[in-house]
């Protein structure tokens, strides 16, 4: 039952575990690089350090900064957001050799679900279905990778073991392209990941990106707590999600999401963590898992009315849950546009000084944001400066105030993707629902949404 949190991490989801963290009265420590010295979640924290220069790699990434950090404040827990060290087993087992508790599942978890092909072998083995495609790293023979492909059958995809974030994937068409992909995908890997192993498995040509999130007890407990439609993409980035995924069966959802708990259980989940799915003529297929919070929960929190980040504070200071999943509703529906410092025209990142901010608000509407007028954007991070959710009685509803609260956000100094969302919410397909993953990118190459 720890009282004190370490943040390692920056940004709005420093901001957001911080409040998480104070509505449970727990004390905050917060490290920083030398270029957040000023930021939001470092004025806040009841503790703040310094642990290095702006790269990150010098600082939020410097595991042996972090764990000096949280041995010089005495923090009991740390907690690490998204993105930088949150699927490190590593970083995991060091913090909890520290004696400290690591607010995420084991390192032992992170290691099975971070490697695709482990995962996709105990997805398979608690019945969670997966993309056509062996669960096992490939051959060495080049005549035996042929065969395995032409079984599966072209267009096929290369991936990473250990990729993420849209990284170390390539499609292939055809055979005479296949071994150049394995080699050039490979390298990326290695450089990217440190793991040079890669699998293949069916591409699937017009599938929806849908998750399931669960949520795990350290008592044989765990629930999924409803679905996410994170279909509008561009290069693999997640632009803009929902709950629930419009136009599946609520029958389908919940066998899926029962499947994801008994693979919990079977691995000894602890803690959040999102299943991801292509979802392709009613079938679901799946792809990986993040052990981790992920940046688009607040929907998830809209439709369930659960504070999803102070349960995986609970559930990690030994908490049991306090319900069940009959009593997991949802309720409505909810939209998060991520807003970026970004050039639309080229999609590039846009650092510079905000000199405009203003915010939308209104019944059913939310910002979750460590920026505002006056804010340098530091060309060292994601560009992500806000996150901009709506919730409604219907999806109708929830998209209507959406684009009311697109058009009161008003950002200037910086470029931003703000236009985009406008033009999105409005776009006629993804008004229907259940766009595929491709439809953003085709309506950029066709100039529909420029």
């Amino acid at each position: 039952m720890f009282q004190s949190v370490l943040i390692a991490n920056r940004g709005e989801v420093a901001l957001r575990i911080q409040r998480a963290c104070h509505g449970l009265g727990l004390k905050t420590i917060a490290v920083y690089s030398e270029a957040d010295r000023e930021a939001p979640h470092v004025r806040r924290a009841d503790q703040a350090l310094c642990i290095g220069p702006a790269a990150a790699g010098e600082s939020y990434l410097n595991q042996a900064a972090i764990i000096m950090a949280a041995k010089v404040t005495g923090a009991e827990a740390v907690h690490p957001g998204y993105g930088f060290l949150s699927e490190n087993a590593l970083f995991a087992e060091r913090v909890a050799e520290a004696g400290m508790v690591f607010i995420g599942p084991s390192a032992a978890s992170i290691r099975v679900m971070g490697d695709k092909v482990a995962a996709k072998r105990a997805m398979r083995a608690a019945g969670v279905p997966c993309v056509p495609g062996p669960d096992a790293a490939l051959p060495d023979a080049p005549d035996q990778i042929r065969d395995l492909a032409r079984e599966i059958g072209y267009p096929i995809i290369v991936k990473a073991a250990g990729g993420g974030g849209g990284r170390g994937m390539r499609v292939v068409e055809q055979e005479t392209a296949l071994l150049g992909a394995l080699s050039v995908t490979k390298e990326e890997a290695r450089r990217s990941f440190g793991n040079a192993e890669v699998y293949i498995e069916k591409f699937l040509a017009r599938p929806r990106h849908v998750e399931i999130q669960v949520l795990a007890d350290r008592y044989g407990n765990t629930l999924w707590l409803g679905s996410r439609d994170c279909s509008l993409q561009r290069r693999h980035q997640k632009v803009l999600e929902e709950a629930p995924a419009p136009g599946i069966p609520e029958a389908l959802l919940a066998e899926v999401g029962s499947r994801c708990v008994e693979a919990c259980k079977q691995i000894g989940y602890l803690g959040l963590g999102t299943f991801e799915f292509l979802v392709e003529d009613g079938a679901f297929y799946f792809i990986e898992m993040n052990t981790r919070l992920q940046v688009e929960h607040p929907v998830t929190e809209m439709t369930t009315g659960i504070d999803v980040v102070q349960q995986q504070i609970r559930v990690a200071r030994g908490e049991r849950l306090t319900f069940t999943q009959a009593d997991i509703r949802c309720r409505g529906h909810a939209f998060e546009c991520r807003v970026n410092a970004e050039d639309t025209e080229r999609f590039v990142p846009s650092p510079g000084t905000i000199t405009r901010w203003d915010l939308p608000g209104g019944y059913g509407v939310r910002v979750d944001s460590h920026a505002g007028a006056g804010y340098r954007v530091s060309p060292y991070y994601d560009s992500m400066i806000a996150k901009l959710i709506v919730h409604g009685d219907t999806r109708e509803d929830a998209l209507g105030r959406l684009r009311i609260a697109l058009d009161e956000m008003q950002v200037e100094g910086i470029a931003t993707n703000l236009a985009l969302h406008r033009r999105l919410v409005r776009d006629q397909a993804f008004i229907a629902g259940s766009v595929d993953i491709h439809h953003l990118e085709q309506r950029l190459r066709e100039g529909e949404l420029m």
